[in-house]
């Protein structure tokens, strides 16, 4: 199949991207074999275009969850409904990850279950854009990566009954297309695509290409206009974001500066800056330390290292020495105060030799970062890894576990109890019970607290630390989120269904990469601070969309934490006054226990009225 590029007849030259043709300027035939009929997708509906119902699936990085948002946004401002019910949807969009074998495994198997439902099926992201001639994307639609601002005309002649290619690239994306955000208080926002780098196992770089860096204006353009949206978190996102503004001039320091100035000076929106690799910040350091220090800025950064040991990031034509990527850690840490960095290793690639794993579990050892992102080696298709001599697949295994006990041995977050931190309300874990909130260096705080604190700014006092996250006690609001008029004029927020780590309480790294296998990962546990391996089974509380926005399901997840509470006390034995203290109903339990009482004597009162009536009558 080729592009329908040339199906769209009368526009204008010069049309801004997303621009979409009307109806009657769309010609389609067999003849022009640009779109065509595939036997192997539905007979066309006969419903009007822009009333069926979509369902869109997204795997992988924050920058693939960020194309989802702004497809989920054409296709609802065009009229569509959006739905995560697969079953009730008239056709699944699928966003792929590459970075992978699992990704990619997932993504085959939705497909066939896609087939078997006889869903029409339009598969975008990275798999179709890096690997065009995949054998399970015969007879399916599909869009690029730099072609999501024509997905409507994509899933219009899909549903039609065509099959549609677009793949070519062309010019990037425009950043104000309408938007649907998964979470209404956090912008994704893709500063740049592609990278420099050309690392020896990456795929991501057949898919996103060479770097391409969007102009500083219209990135300011964009944070002004989020801010007054009312979104308070805005985390950038990117396949290598060090890189960013070599291809047009200007560098990564001068774009931060210019985005900090858009954000309010209270510090009520906060700035979470990309994965970076080593080589392209180490020339920025003192100025990447100033910005990071910067009140509106998280004091935290990805910078994966991917092996200790130089021989292997040599094999990896990372580009970077050890020494590199430790001068890189050293001079945040001193220069930043709380300065939390993640990493991120690949056990077991081509060549490996225990030497050279030694070296990387001692790198870890001695930096005993709080996030590490442990993944087994997988050989991509088309990559120069690929043709290279494997590691057993049972060493990789073993040295995988072997450096994830290493990880979850420290306690990186002990003699945090006691402190008043302030943090950013954002979401609503996945047990119900918590909000979740981050301190300035994003560490993930739990926080019994109303619905209406989501969007707010808060000083918690830490109560208790946990291996992945800690919890709190809300002391004061600092900004409260009271006035929601600006996201109410944004298109409703959906769940899209889209990342494993929004719907399960486990954790894999295998399954959700970053950008690139460059820098790996950033979106699956990127709304909490746990960041697990493909051998971890632990469970945690990780965020969802929020729900039970009311003041009683507040009420019940305060009960169900106290009751929590008071069970984890007595386990640990702890003293009897606490206990007894944390036993103690306050003014709200005894209101809702008398009004649960009244009800109950008012219902026996009327029942008993009631037979007596009964009785009287006969």
């Amino acid at each position: 199949m080729e592009d329908i590029e040339d199906l769209l007849i009368g526009v204008a030259t010069g049309a801004p991207p997303g621009f979409r043709s009307p109806l009657s300027s769309v010609t389609v035939g067999v003849a022009t074999k640009k779109i065509q009929r595939s036997s192997l997708l539905p007979s066309p509906s006969p419903s009007i275009p822009g009333t069926q119902t979509i369902f869109i699936k997204t795997f992988g990085c924050s920058h693939n969850q960020s194309d989802s948002e702004y497809m989920a946004g054409q296709l609802s401002a065009f009229g569509y409904s959006l739905s995560d019910n697969p079953d009730e949807a008239d056709l699944w969009l699928i966003n792929t990850c590459t970075v992978k074998s699992p990704s990619q495994s997932a993504m085959d198997t939705i497909i066939t279950k896609g087939k078997s439902s006889n869903k029409p099926l339009v598969v975008a992201g990275c798999v179709p854009q890096g690997s065009r001639d995949v054998k399970e994307l015969e007879g399916i639609s599909i869009v690029g990566v730099q072609q999501i601002d024509r997905v409507v005309e994509v899933v219009e002649e899909t549903l039609k009954g065509h099959e549609v290619r677009l793949l070519t690239r062309k010019t990037l994306p425009a950043l104000d297309l309408p938007k649907v955000r998964k979470n209404k208080f956090v912008e994704i926002l893709p500063i740049n695509v592609g990278c420099l780098g050309a690392c020896t196992y990456c795929k991501t770089k057949h898919a996103r290409g060479h770097l391409g860096s969007y102009t500083i204006d219209s990135l300011a353009g964009r944070v002004k206009s989020v801010v007054s949206d009312g979104v308070k978190e805005i985390w950038l996102s990117s396949e290598d974001t060090g890189a960013y503004g070599r291809d047009i001039g200007v560098n990564l320091p001068t774009l931060l500066n210019a985005l900090v100035a858009e954000l309010p000076a209270d510090g009520s929106t906060m700035l979470r800056i990309g994965m970076t690799n080593p080589p392209f910040i180490l020339e920025h350091l003192k100025e990447i330390a100033e910005v990071l220090r910067h009140p509106c800025v998280y004091t935290f950064l990805h910078v994966p290292v991917q092996s200790g040991s130089d021989a292997i990031l040599s094999a990896m034509n990372r580009e970077y020495t050890v020494g590199e990527f430790r001068t890189v850690v050293d001079t945040l840490t001193e220069l930043v105060p709380g300065m939390q960095i993640a990493t991120d290793i690949i056990c077991g690639f081509p060549g490996e030799t225990d030497e050279d794993f030694e070296q990387t579990v001692n790198l870890i050892k001695e930096y005993k970062f709080s996030q590490v992102h442990i993944s087994q080696f997988y050989p991509r298709p088309g990559t120069p890894a690929a043709r290279m001599k494997k590691v057993p697949s049972n060493v990789v295994k073993r040295r995988s576990r072997e450096l994830t006990n290493v990880f979850e041995s420290f306690t990186p977050y002990s003699g945090m109890e006691g402190k008043v931190e302030r943090i950013w309300i954002t979401d609503i874990a996945t047990d119900g019970v918590h909000l979740v909130g981050h301190t300035k260096g994003y560490i993930q705080v739990l926080v019994i607290a109303p619905d209406d604190m989501l969007g707010s700014s808060a000083l918690a006092k830490i109560t208790s630390v946990g291996r992945w996250s800690v919890f709190g006690e809300v002391i004061e609001t600092i900004n409260p989120a009271s006035d929601n008029k600006a996201l109410n004029k944004q298109v409703p927020t959906q769940d899209m269904s889209s990342l494993c780590c929004n719907q399960t309480k486990t954790c894999e790294i295998s399954e959700e990469p970053e950008s690139c296998a460059c820098g790996n990962v950033d979106s699956c546990c990127s709304q909490s601070t746990l960041v697990k391996t493909d051998n971890s089974r632990d469970t945690v509380v990780l965020p969802q969309n929020q729900n039970n926005k009311n003041l009683f399901g507040w009420i019940l997840r305060k009960r169900k934490n106290l009751h929590k509470r008071v069970e984890s006390e007595l386990a640990s034995g702890s003293d009897l006054k606490q206990e007894r203290s944390m036993r103690k109903w306050d003014f709200v339990d005894k209101a809702l226990l008398g009004g649960i009482s009244i009800s109950i004597l008012t219902i026996i009162a009327l029942l008993v009225c009631l037979r007596f009536s009964v009785l009287w009558s006969q």
